[in-house]
């Protein structure tokens, strides 16, 4: 797809900022790969590239613009779950300082993240192919969308962040507001509406304590 055309169906979920024309053709390398990968193992159920743009794209990058990831500097995220790459994979195009680390036990989508992260020469990715729970470590911000079993992975990614660090969701209304219940520890923000989607929202919540440099 023409960078031109995805940084117009990029642009409501970025504004009033927009990408570079790098991050642009980044984003149409990435679509490319994923159309093609998608035709042998389910990556995603969007078919359409303009779907996947706004779909997949458009609110990994409205995720970023709402953590205010733009400037990251020696700051973590891991993205659990993160089959495509989704949040993960655009939040690090959108913020190169950042150091992501996606987790994904199914090992051909790992693979597929593993694929996307050398094309695009993202030195700042690593891919772990195993469950949450055996991952060692913790993150400054912790992403979570679309995965199956949505009560046991809320306690696996509340695990995940570090003192002070956040922790964002991708939810339907029902469950944003029913999630602040489930996990003790979090000071939660209002739900905010992801642009385009019939009733999407991102939860943002702040572990307690204070977060390490």
């Amino acid at each position: 797809m023409d960078p031109a055309r995805i940084a117009s169906l990029l642009a409501p979920f970025l504004a009033p900022d927009s990408l570079t024309d790098l991050q642009s053709a980044q984003v149409s390398t990435y679509l490319e790969l994923l159309l093609k990968w998608n035709a042998r193992i389910n990556l995603t159920s969007v078919r359409q590239p303009e779907g996947i743009i706004t779909r997949h794209f458009g609110e990994s990058l409205f995720a970023a613009r709402q953590l205010g990831l733009g400037d990251s500097r020696k700051a973590s995220l891991v993205d659990l779950g993160s089959g495509a790459g989704f949040p993960g994979l655009p939040i690090q195009l959108y913020a190169p300082g950042l150091s992501v680390t996606l987790i994904e036990s199914n090992h051909k989508k790992a693979t597929f993240l593993r694929e996307i992260a050398r094309a695009l020469t993202l030195t700042n990715v690593d891919v772990f192919a195993g469950r949450a729970e055996d991952f060692p470590g913790t993150a400054a911000i912790v992403t979570l969308r679309a995965v199956e079993k949505p009560e046991r992975a809320l306690a696996a990614a509340a695990r995940l962040v570090s003192p002070g660090g956040r922790l964002a969701l991708f939810l339907g209304a029902a469950q944003a507001s029913a999630t602040p219940g489930l996990l003790s520890g979090f000071s939660w923000g209002v739900p905010i509406s992801i642009p385009g989607s019939s009733g999407r929202a991102l939860l943002i919540g702040a572990a307690a304590g204070q977060e390490s440099d």
